[in-house]
């Protein structure tokens, strides 16, 4: 029997050593350390039924340090997207990456293998269309997933109604631009994400936070946010049913070492929870975990 997949994706999250500068080893984050029984941290490996941790490589054999378009590329299309360009690619994709992407990327894939597939997170569609034609940002990779999937816009009435989770899980960010909008708290974000992937195969989830308050090397908002992130992924993990996989990962390294503004050479974090965790064992990169998906969607 195949299985449902939660994909998480976090930006900019590496497992570092354990030190006073990687604010994993000091953030009271209790559900996630009631689950792993360790710290997020390098060399930290976990794996038994229904729970695998990991480190996996972010660099991809290609010199210099990790960026978003290139990792995200690589993550979600199997394609090492840096060796294709032949240097690591920041922020929004280039033409070489969207047609990649177009080509290769999960979301795609699912939808043509015959699985319902979605993106969980709300669009401020109104801001956004702004933003593009302004050119103050372009497409990022996960929207380009679900453009060449042909998949619908999660929208703030989706968030209202609790089928869709914003980038920042509680929404304070969007209540700035939009007052009608409700803080959640973080569990209920993580139970609506949860009760989404009832009527999919595959949810993807994406959080961006990390990678900007990693860049902001300010720790105590850092340490805030962690712990809103801890009580989303305890509003996830106690509502999965048994038939469900949720799998938690990064494109590179950043938050996890405060002493540099810049990404960083760690591996990132592959977290899986559910029946399905013994299917990424052996995945080494970030390469790899869109065949793993695929294949525990296939059943296979």
């Amino acid at each position: 029997m195949s299985s449902r997949v939660i994909f998480v994706f976090l930006d900019g999250v590496g497992l570092g050593r354990a030190s006073d500068n990687n604010p994993f080893t000091i953030a009271p984050m209790p559900n996630l350390y009631n689950i792993i029984q360790k710290p997020l941290v390098n060399g930290n490996f976990i794996f038994k039924e229904k729970l695998l941790l990991k480190g996996i490589d972010a660099c991809l054999g290609v010199e210099g340090l990790p960026q978003s378009a290139t990792g995200q590329t690589s993550l979600f299309t199997g394609t090492n997207a840096a060796k294709e360009l032949g240097y690591h690619l920041v922020a929004y994709p280039n033409n070489t990456l969207i047609k990649i992407i177009n080509e290769h990327n999960l979301l795609k894939n699912a939808v043509e293998l015959g699985y319902k597939a979605t993106f969980a997170n709300a669009y401020h569609l109104e801001r956004y269309n702004q933003l593009i034609q302004s050119g103050r940002i372009s497409h990022a990779v996960t929207t380009l997933c679900v453009k060449s999937a042909q998949l619908s816009y999660r929208t703030l009435s989706d968030l209202q109604e609790g089928t869709a989770v914003y980038w920042d899980i509680t929404h304070e960010v969007l209540r700035k631009e939009v007052s009608a909008i409700s803080i959640v708290q973080p569990e209920i974000a993580g139970e609506n994400l949860v009760r989404l992937s009832g009527n999919y195969d595959l949810v993807l989830y994406e959080c961006f936070m990390t990678d900007i308050l990693g860049h902001s090397g300010k720790l105590d908002d850092i340490l805030s946010f962690l712990q809103v992130l801890d009580r989303f992924f305890s509003g996830i993990v106690k509502n999965m049913n048994n038939d469900t996989t949720l799998i938690i990962t990064s494109d590179h390294g950043n938050i996890e070492d405060i002493s540099v503004a810049s990404h960083t050479y760690n591996p990132v974090p592959l977290l899986v929870i559910g029946k399905e965790a013994e299917t990424f064992e052996k995945i080494e990169s970030i390469l790899e975990v869109t065949g793993a998906i695929l294949s525990v969607l296939s059943g296979q």
